[in-house]
């Protein structure tokens, strides 16, 4: 039996009601869950000290390796990142072999995927969400990517520019 991410997320759930826990570790099959709530008088916040992730190395699991701050990239006037909605593996093409779905430099559709992101043998395509030109790539293929970090820096294209000015409530 394997845990989907939705099961991960009604654990959470569960977990963020129980007023009086403040730690839980799941072990479950190669899964590693700890859950860790903010120190003394923080308030009720939960933070994930290791990744909801398959642990894939005694390495993997040091939090030290995991909870590092990642330094938000600088971005130009009008840039977008497109950050990781989840916790996965970050992979830019859809097979091992296969072309990236994108590189840098590339003009892209709102409805284009950029990459991939497993979760639990789950594949989720992450969407440009704004028609305009891949800036940069911030993640290495493979590698575990966490939650609301930056993968991609687009430029907007001109039109998709207009319209977000026009839109701005005075």
């Amino acid at each position: 039996m394997e845990l989907t991410h939705d099961d991960v997320k009604k654990l959470l759930e569960i977990i963020d009601r129980a007023e009086h826990l403040d730690e839980v570790e799941l072990v479950f099959e190669g899964f590693h869950l700890h859950v860790r709530r903010g120190s003394a008088g923080a308030g009720p916040s939960i933070k994930p000290a290791i990744p909801l992730a398959r642990t894939r190395t005694a390495e993997a699991t040091k939090p030290d390796l995991l909870s590092a701050e990642r330094a938000e990239p600088a971005l130009a006037d009008g840039e977008i990142a497109v950050r990781a909605p989840m916790l996965g593996t970050f992979y830019r093409a859809s097979a091992p072999g296969q072309s990236p779905f994108v590189e840098p430099g590339q003009h892209v559709k709102a409805d284009d995927t950029l990459c991939l992101i497993e979760v639990m043998k789950l594949f989720n395509s992450i969407r440009a969400g704004v028609d305009g030109v891949v800036r940069s790539i911030l993640a290495e293929n493979g590698s575990l990517v966490e939650y609301n970090q930056v993968l991609f820096v687009i430029a907007p294209s001109a039109a998709h520019a207009r319209a977000d000015a026009m839109s701005v409530p005075e």
